[in-house]
C-alpha cells in the first residue's frame, strides 16, 4: 500500500529500492502543458547519501513507518559511531559517525534522546528543538566591537563550535537551535 507523490511532504521517510529515504526538500510542479510533475530531494536514512527524485503526481510511494524510542546517549566508540542504550529494555547499540554524527554536537553524554528504529534497527535521533549546553571556551571580546550585533566564536561542552554574541564568556549556559544551530539565549 502507498500514497500518491502528491501527498508527501519533506520530512517523510519512504521506501524505495529497499532503501529508507527521508525527503529533505519537495516541490511541485505545474507546467503550463502536460501533467504536474514533483521533485523531491532525499537523503538514505543509512548511507547519508543524497539524491534525488523525479515523479509524476499520481505515481505511488510506499511510506516508511518508524518507531521512536526514548534511549541515553552512553559515550562515543572512536570510529564505530556512537554508542546508546535502549532505556526500556537496557539494549545496546551503536549509530554511525556518518548517519548522526552532524546531530551529536547537541547531545551531552548520559541524556535522553529519542532514536528512530525502522524494522527494529537504528536508524537516527530525533533531536528536541533546542538544547541548553553550557560554553567552555569563548573568544575574549575586543573592546569597541559594541556598535553593531558582532558575534564571536565559542565552543560548548560537547565540542560543537558556535557563533555566540560578545557578551558570551566561558561557563555560561547557552540555548541552541538544534535545527539551525544558531545561538538562540543565554539561560540563567
Amino acid at each position: 500500500m502507498g500514497i500518491r507523490a502528491v501527498e508527501l511532504r519533506k520530512g517523510t521517510v519512504i521506501k524505495k529500492d529497499n532503501a529508507l529515504l527521508i525527503i529533505t526538500d519537495f516541490n511541485h510542479l505545474t507546467p503550463g502543458k502536460g501533467q504536474a510533475i514533483i521533485q523531491m530531494k532525499t537523503r538514505n536514512l543509512q548511507t547519508g547519501t543524497t539524491g534525488a527524485i523525479r515523479a509524476s503526481s499520481g505515481e505511488n510511494f510506499e511510506v516508511a513507518y518508524l518507531d521512536r524510542r526514548k534511549c541515553q546517549y552512553l559515550y562515543r566508540e572512536g570510529d564505530a559511531g556512537f554508542v546508546f542504550m535502549d532505556e526500556e529494555s537496557y539494549d545496546q547499540f551503536n549509530l554511525s559517525q556518518d548517519l548522526v554524527g552532524e546531530f551529536m554536537g547537541f547531545v551531552k553524554e548520559s541524556s535522553s534522546i529519542e532514536v528512530t528504529f525502522h524494522d527494529e534497527m537504528p536508524i537516527g535521533v530525533a533531536l528536541p528543538p533546542s538544547v541548553e549546553l553550557e560554553v567552555t571556551e569563548a573568544e575574549i571580546a575586543v573592546k569597541g566591537n559594541t556598535a553593531t550585533n558582532v558575534k564571536k566564536d565559542a565552543t560548548v561542552e560537547t565540542g560543537l563550535k558556535i557563533r555566540v554574541p560578545i557578551h558570551i564568556s566561558a561557563g555560561d549556559i547557552v540555548k541552541l537551535s538544534t535545527e539551525t544551530g544558531d545561538f538562540q539565549r543565554r539561560v540563567n
